[in-house]
């Protein structure tokens, strides 16, 4: 069992049923519009209804109040100075679970001499829509050699720890096999305690259930190695499982996966190999060797005829779309289109394109930097180029009766109806 980093309530995690599914068609609608290369989204606990995009050349970021649909002009954090060629800037953004009370919210920033920083901010004591940017804390530093494969996700867990994804440094194969080293951050996912302060820094702790706390020569913060560039990932809201988008380098993209229970450790399995495939690299040989049982192989993959540079996406569990419940939806970067799956006990299912209903023509979306999530559990994708912040939506309308959202009035309507008339909900 991993160790609570935070002790949250966070609800009853209620497991996916097996149910014959009505499911409305899918559409996008656009919420925000003149951002700079908009790369995420994120949002405080805080009953407010805003979204926060961050920009990731500019350093800023904006807030979207989704009740209004207004963005306030006044950035909420202004990060300049950043390094901004290639794949780096501002690229992560994470508020505390217990913002309401501290008010701290944490970036993935790459400085100007190229190196990552995780850093902490707390927003103004007087407004709650500007940050103070004198309240900066570097956590956590670590050197990339290239500019590219920065990674630069991170999130909290179900457990309260702070989440973060590393690439394996750059250029092309991994040339220092930085992914396999266990004595070095890069090609990893890390997990680290925002409340301790035993880390290397003294500012941050090492959860003492990480796996490779008592190896010798390893970094105590690795929580899972092997990846090359896991860009985008996320936590399943109801089931805490991890879903990681690793961006591959000449054959494969790919979608891992990190159950709930897992107490960390997974080899994904860069550089030796490229999702299920050998990589064609001749330096990748070694130890453990291609096919290795002990390589996680990843729960969906596909080559690059079809597309070059994986976004890893969300589990759908909003309430809008009824129906969609427990549906994963990911996108490919370079060829703009979308897909989604379900999975559950180790089984694929459902596997099926969307890019005609939300990027039909690929005219909404031309590259799809981010997915992202809302307080109420919507899905929102990004377009970095046009600077666009999209929600999925019904195409549907409203349907008279239809109280679950799924485009179709029946017995679980009733049903529903039935028990809000005996509890008195509205």
């Amino acid at each position: 069992m991993k160790r609570l980093c935070l002790i949250l309530s966070l609800g009853v995690l209620l497991p996916a049923t097996r149910v014959t599914r009505a499911v409305c068609p899918l559409g996008l609608e656009r919420v925000a519009f003149g951002l700079n290369r908009p790369v995420g989204v994120a949002w405080p606990d805080d009953g407010s209804n805003r979204l926060f995009v961050i920009e990731q050349h500019t350093g800023r970021i904006r807030i979207v109040d989704l009740s209004t649909g207004a963005m306030r002009e006044t950035p909420f954090l202004d990060l300049a100075g950043l390094a901004t060629g290639n794949e780096q800037g501002l690229l992560g953004l994470a508020f505390d679970p217990l913002y309401v009370d501290n008010g701290l919210l944490y970036v993935n920033v790459t400085v100007a001499d190229g190196t990552t920083e995780i850093r902490r901010y707390r927003s103004s004591r007087t407004n709650p829509n500007m940050a103070d940017s004198g309240s900066e804390v570097v956590l956590l530093s670590y050197a990339q050699p290239f500019s590219n494969h920065n990674g630069g996700w991170l999130a909290f867990g179900p457990d309260g720890c702070l989440y973060i994804s590393t690439g394996d440094g750059g250029s092309a194969f991994d040339p220092g096999n930085r992914a396999q080293s266990l004595n070095t951050l890069l090609g990893k996912l890390l997990r680290i305690d925002v409340r301790g302060t035993n880390g290397s820094t003294g500012r941050y702790g090492i959860p003492p259930d990480n796996p490779f706390v008592h190896l010798p020569n390893a970094r105590p913060e690795i929580w899972a190695y092997g990846l090359r560039n896991p860009w985008r990932c996320s936590f399943d809201r109801a089931t805490g499982d991890l879903y990681i988008g690793d961006v591959g380098q000449n054959q494969i993209e790919e979608v891992d996966f990190q159950p709930a229970s897992s107490s960390g450790g997974e080899n994904y399995g860069w550089r030796v190999m490229e999702g299920t495939r050998c990589s064609d690299d001749s330096r990748a040989g070694g130890n453990p060797p291609c096919g290795d049982p002990s390589l996680v192989p990843p729960i969906h993959e596909y080559t690059h005829a079809v597309g070059v540079s994986v976004t890893g996406g969300y589990v759908y569990r909003g309430r809008k779309l009824g129906g969609w419940q427990g549906t994963y939806f990911f996108a490919d970067y370079g060829s703009a289109r979308i897909w989604s799956f379900r999975y559950r006990d180790g089984v694929l299912t459902e596997f099926t394109e969307r890019t005609a209903e939300l990027n039909p023509g690929l005219t909404n979306i031309s590259f799809l930097s981010s997915f992202g999530e809302g307080p109420d559990g919507e899905l929102y994708l990004l377009d970095l180029v046009d600077g666009e912040v999209f929600r999925m939506v019904s195409t549907a309308g409203p349907i008279p009766g239809d109280i679950n959202n799924d485009c179709r009035v029946d017995f679980t309507d009733l049903s529903i109806l039935g028990e809000n008339w005996l509890t008195g909900t509205p």
